[in-house]
């Protein structure tokens, strides 16, 4: 028996060394947990809730963080989904776009601890934990309209919005001053139809995930003549390339992403697309809070940091004269310095 307690009281102190010797166990590092609320478009939308998931996906690949997501159907979900975001702990919450604003807001001026981002809005002032994504595309939607009056052969390209709000009206606004450009330089008189600077007014689908309108749409405005096509309303835009694409004598430009890359099956039309890269300025957010070093404010996507850009040509690239690319690169350039102001 006393064998045995010599024995046991040897293992206990070897292991009290042996413990001492690599000190206590580190404790568990706390993961960041990033959290997006969609727009009514849905996570796979193919346009800005997917490309903002993707900067979440990234930084859970780059960053070590967590993400996960809600999806609201209706405006409605916006302050319930935002509440239970709250209630899951989360270190950042990103809400994605113009239409949740209200309840952004109102939620982070409630809740002063928690950190907030929000895609395609910016709050004036600002609040002090909220960051603002917010896209000067009506640059990169300058090239873009260029390039399309530099296609068409019939004279005619068109342009039709989701809802008549700023971050898609902007789109709009930029396209036709490309347009405009365009016939200045060249002494054209390519017209577009579907928006009217002057006033606003314009082709809306009033929906964001309604395919059929989008369809709707592209057929008037092809019925019209228009040859080149810009929807800017998200999901709503798939239709109206599967009515190009049946149609075969138009050509598409896609928004948010390079819809070669996220829709390939219309890639045959796609001449390019407007890019919001929110994807980068998502994950410069996420940074900020891995960092700690996150402020309320704004970041601004624009030709100059490549927040905004357009996609490259390519299975049209052949429609695009050497001429033309050159063209393009200057006025790129023109923008970035402030030689070409737009409205």
């Amino acid at each position: 028996m006393l064998k045995k307690r010599m024995f046991i009281f040897t293992i206990f102190i070897i292991a009290s060394f042996l413990l001492a010797a690599c000190g206590p166990a580190a404790p568990a590092e706390d993961v960041v947990l990033v959290c997006q609320i969609t727009d009514t478009g849905g996570i796979d939308d193919k346009s800005f809730n997917q490309t903002a998931w993707k900067g979440i996906q990234d930084a859970e690949a780059e960053l070590g963080i967590e993400g996960k997501f809600l999806e609201s159907q209706e405006v409605a979900d916006y302050e319930r989904n935002i509440t239970a975001m709250m209630d899951d702990g989360c270190d950042l919450i990103i809400t994605v776009g113009f239409l949740i604003g209200d309840a952004t807001a109102a939620a982070a001026e409630a809740n002063p601890d928690q950190y907030f981002s929000i895609v395609d809005y910016a709050y004036d002032p600002p609040i002090d934990n909220v960051i603002g994504q917010i896209f000067m595309t009506d640059q990169a939607a300058f090239l873009a309209g260029y390039a399309a009056a530099a296609v068409t052969e019939t004279g005619k390209v068109g342009t039709f919005g989701g809802l008549p709000i700023p971050t898609v009206t902007i789109f709009m606004k930029g396209f036709v001053e490309g347009v405009d450009y365009y016939n200045q330089a060249k002494g054209t008189n390519v017209e577009v139809l579907g928006y009217n600077i002057a006033d606003g007014s314009g082709l809306f689908s009033m929906d964001f995930s309604d395919q059929q309108k989008g369809r709707e749409l592209a057929v008037s405005l092809m019925d019209e003549g228009a040859d080149v096509i810009l929807p800017v309303a998200g999901p709503v835009g798939l239709g109206a390339a599967a009515a190009i694409q049946e149609r075969g004598n138009a050509y598409l430009i896609g928004v948010d992403s390079d819809w070669v890359e996220t829709s390939p099956e219309y890639a045959s039309i796609t001449l390019t697309s407007v890019m919001k890269k929110m994807d980068a300025t998502t994950f410069e957010v996420i940074q900020s809070v891995v960092d700690g070093t996150f402020t309320g404010g704004n970041v601004v996507g624009t030709l100059e940091n490549e927040g905004v850009d357009i996609a490259p040509f390519h299975e049209l690239a052949g429609l695009i004269s050497a001429e033309t690319q050159a063209e393009l690169q200057q006025i790129r350039e023109d923008i970035i310095a402030g030689r070409i102001t737009l409205q």
